[in-house]
């Protein structure tokens, strides 16, 4: 079992942790056309007119594409179609 002390300093990590990830707003950052970008994509995932990346991950596993699990979407994206034809 945590000591009192160790609890405490555990409260305390996950504040400061808290405290970071509020702080960042990473988005908040991005240039205006980056995020209309990024809200044009995802509305088009919404929409079924481009798949996710789960499913890229999956299409990629089926075509058995190494180095899947460290692309990010577009990369995916291009490898699955090259390895399509």
């Amino acid at each position: 079992m945590a000591t009192s002390k160790q609890r405490e300093a555990a409260r305390r990590n996950v504040e400061k942790a808290q405290a970071g990830a509020k702080s960042k707003q990473t988005l908040k950052h991005l240039s205006g056309s980056t995020r209309t970008a990024l809200g044009k994509e995802a509305n088009a995932v919404r929409r079924g007119d481009q798949p996710t990346r789960k499913e890229l991950e999956a299409e990629a596993r089926r075509l058995n594409i190494s180095g899947r699990s460290k692309m990010g979407k577009s990369e995916l994206k291009r490898a699955v179609s090259r390895a399509k034809g």
